[in-house]
């Protein structure tokens, strides 16, 4: 029997902030509060009265595949239930909420109702979200957006990226590995008029291709085996902010057709739904690969490529601009100096020529390393040229580059392949040759990092030994 809800109740709950319901314990939804319907979308006669299944929720689907007669754990177990779990609105976009459940018992001790209080935390979220991307790239005031350089070619590119963060169209960002592509996306996210929406971003590298499609679509329960939530994807996430996919040119070709379909009709399908979402955010791509090459070797569409590549920005090696290197030596010497609590006050003239003379094959992510290893080994005062590692030809990256980096099997191969080689080198070296340990340096599969190994033609023994 239903309970009785006294007449004061709807003007109370309507003025929660938070949305509210009533369930009774044959699941059936007897009564909503306004905050709920403007959370969902739905209007009070679609709620009251049906099953509260309508609303999706994947932990209560969870509680009932477990058996049993009643409808939720809560009904089961009795107590207070409080838990994250994610539910649907009306228009088939999935919401994160923090859902806290308790029950009403009547003068005799039984069960009446549950009452169910929904609050949405995926604004929440996005923000804390934003607020630590913003804490990893504050800046002195004197860098633009995080990027460190003055020179002829980062001028260039700063004035690329303003004009390329005021247009909707779709972004690509080239350059080689350790050049900061990351920060070129985040610049043109920080100066556009998208600033105060998500900025959300993929590595498509690090993924097959299941995973990278649920990644980026979003899967429901029980779309495959071991679904058992459901998942909220990368594009709604980002809804109408901007996407960044990072290492593009890995995507394989099955999801290069999904991917060119959903930003032809700017629309998208979770997996295992059939429910169309629309597809808001604009998009931000980088490489560090020759996308023409594989588009010849039938590895990337280019019809995918078109969509893409409407606003090319190419992100200069630091070895075309070597007058930047010593602002970049201050930059992260004081950076690991605040980091450490050391007073490292900078490198000696003999240390920053041997710096400048370098060609830097893994770009400004190699100067980082280079300069954090300056600083594990100097005890005090400047940073001398003992203190570096070698920076000897072919040498990418702190001590452990491997001298074979310059032999014969580098006559066939592109710059990109010659630092993604010098810096899968370095990975394996640093971690004693454990492939896995590599990959999550490099940011990548364990698979990826055997599939360049062989396609380098590199020795494991040899590595390590050299």
């Amino acid at each position: 029997m239903p309970p009785t809800i006294p007449p004061e109740f709807d003007a109370i709950v309507d003025s929660m902030h938070d949305g509210l319901f009533l369930v009774d314990p044959d699941g059936t939804i007897i009564r909503v509060n306004e905050a709920l319907l403007r959370l969902t979308g739905y209007a009070r006669e679609e709620l009251e009265g049906r099953p509260c299944t309508i609303l999706g929720c994947d932990r209560c689907a969870e509680q009932r595949l477990e058996g049993g007669r009643h409808w939720c754990q809560l009904f089961a177990e009795g107590g207070h239930v409080r838990q994250h779990c994610h539910i649907f609105t009306r228009d088939g976009s999935c919401l994160k909420v923090l859902k806290s459940s308790r029950l009403l018992h009547d003068d005799a001790g039984n069960v009446v109702a549950s009452v169910e209080n929904v609050t949405d935390i995926s604004e929440l979220l996005a923000a804390e979200q934003r607020i630590v991307q913003l804490e990893n790239r504050l800046d002195d005031g004197r860098d633009f957006c995080g990027m460190v350089g003055d020179s002829a070619p980062m001028r260039a590119l700063y004035d690329l990226v303003e004009k390329a963060a005021r247009s909707d169209a779709a972004v690509i960002v080239h350059g080689e590995s350790g050049t900061g592509k990351e920060l070129v996306a985040h610049a043109i996210h920080q100066l556009g008029p998208r600033r105060d929406r998500p900025f959300v971003q993929i590595n498509c590298a690090a993924f097959n291709e299941s995973l990278l499609e649920s990644e980026l679509f979003g899967h429901v329960r029980g779309a495959f085996t071991g679904a058992h939530r459901h998942r909220v994807g990368r594009f709604e996430e980002a809804r109408d902010g901007d996407l960044f996919l990072d290492e593009v040119g890995d995507i394989p070709l099955p999801t290069q057709v999904k991917l060119l379909r959903v930003l032809e009709t700017r629309r998208f399908e979770r997996v295992g739904d059939n429910r169309s979402l629309p597809m808001d955010a604009r998009l931000i791509s980088a490489t560090n690969q020759d996308l023409e090459q594989l588009i010849a070797a039938g590895r990337f569409r280019r019809d995918f490529f078109y969509r893409i590549n409407v606003i090319p920005v190419r992100v200069p090696p630091l070895r075309d601009r070597r007058e930047d290197i010593p602002r970049l030596v201050d930059h992260f010497v004081h950076r690991f100096g605040e980091r450490t609590g050391r007073d490292i006050p900078g490198l000696t003239p003999e240390a920053l020529a041997a710096m400048m003379q370098h060609d830097w094959p893994g770009n400004v992510r190699e100067l980082r390393s280079v300069l954090e290893y300056a600083f594990v080994v100097c005890p005090q005062g400047p940073i001398d040229r003992s203190h570096l590692p070698d920076l000897g030809p072919g040498t990418a990256g702190p001590p452990g580059g491997d001298g074979s980096a310059r032999d014969d099997t580098l006559s066939g191969l592109s710059e990109a392949e010659r630092t993604q080689r010098a810096e899968l080198i370095a990975a394996l070296d640093a971690h004693g040759g454990n492939k896995s340990a590599a990959a999550r340096t490099l940011g990548v599969t364990r698979a990826t990092v055997l599939n360049r190994m062989r396609k380098y033609g590199l020795d494991l023994q040899k590595v390590i030994v050299g």
